[in-house]
């Protein structure tokens, strides 16, 4: 495939995301959205694009690096990434591949497990929003506060670990969970933190032959866990918590992707281009000095010619 230009490359971007983000939650449905969607590409292109999904990322890859970059210098944004998915939909291939070009110094990952002691004895956002990401900074959360909506709902037994006062836990928690962090996404915005939440929309049937394969093969059997054949009894409520938690919370200013994740091509492309519409949302220009702080690069300039 001939290598494209950056207004194809936008062009293609615009499109992907524009199928697969979620601004409006109250219409939202699951089912609509199909785990093995390729997107606006037609059967007798499939292959060729899956096979050319490390140009066209190696391409999108670049774009990013000089958004980064801008982002970093201008020191005024922030963007926060949050990735959710159940086990097997390729969260930790998706961050490694997307943010391949990425500068190190310039961006922060963060994994959640389960909570410790500590973490416990706070707040059910406090280990996540501690680690905010700085303005100029990336901040991708891989789990995130998401999965008290998620997790602690399917299994409530881990609610009770929580030490939270017996008359605060009600048949409401969940819809107040929604409600605070809706409120503290709506903060972030309001302080210069760009959001995008991506669902890895996996089907049970693909995360099935990706279990298999952890198991067949020796390279990858350190990926795999009993526990989540376990979690796989859970399925249909895992879902349902999804759909309840992509409806409440999705918003303009803080949209969810839910991302087809059954072929790890294409899941990786509509994240890149959702990570690029996200920084090219906003103006990020390099820092333009004044005539005092050019007059001193000038002045060093000088100086060092005159050696």
């Amino acid at each position: 495939m001939a290598q494209r230009n950056a207004r194809e490359l936008r062009e293609l971007a615009r499109s992907l995301v524009a199928r697969h983000a979620v601004t409006d939650g109250s219409v939202f449905r699951l089912a609509d959205h199909d785990p093995g969607d390729t997107g606006p590409f037609a059967d007798g292109e499939r292959e060729a694009m899956r096979d050319s999904t490390k140009e066209l990322l190696a391409d999108g890859v670049k774009i990013l690096a000089d958004m980064q970059d801008r982002l970093y210098a201008q020191d005024r944004w922030s963007l926060l990434l949050v990735f959710q998915a159940m086990d097997a939909a390729g969260k930790d291939g998706v961050i490694k591949h997307v943010m391949s070009g990425i500068n190190p110094q310039g961006c922060e990952v963060h994994s959640f497990k389960a909570p410790s002691a500590e973490e416990l004895d706070h707040d059910f956002m406090w280990r996540c929003s501690r680690l905010a990401p700085r303005r100029g900074m990336i901040g991708i959360l891989n789990r995130s506060y998401y999965e008290e909506v998620l997790v602690v709902r399917v299994h409530r037994e881990h609610l009770s670990r929580q030490q939270l006062p017996k008359e605060l836990v009600t048949s409401a928690i969940w819809q107040e969970r929604h409600q605070d962090i809706r409120s503290y996404e709506r903060y972030l915005a309001r302080q210069g933190t760009i959001i995008r939440k991506f669902f890895l929309n996996v089907s049970r049937d693909e995360q099935r032959r990706r279990f298999l394969e952890r198991i067949d093969e020796p390279s990858k059997n350190w990926k795999f866990s009993a526990a989540d054949v376990d979690e796989r009894a859970h399925w249909d409520a895992y879902m349902r918590c999804y759909e309840e938690t992509i409806r409440e919370t999705a918003a303009g200013h803080a949209p969810w992707i839910v991302v087809p994740a059954d072929h790890k091509w294409y899941t990786r492309l509509v994240v890149a281009s959702a990570i690029g519409e996200a920084m090219a949302s906003v103006d990020l220009q390099y820092p333009v000095l004044d005539a005092p702080a050019r007059a001193t690069l000038a002045e060093c300039r000088a100086r060092l010619l005159a050696e």
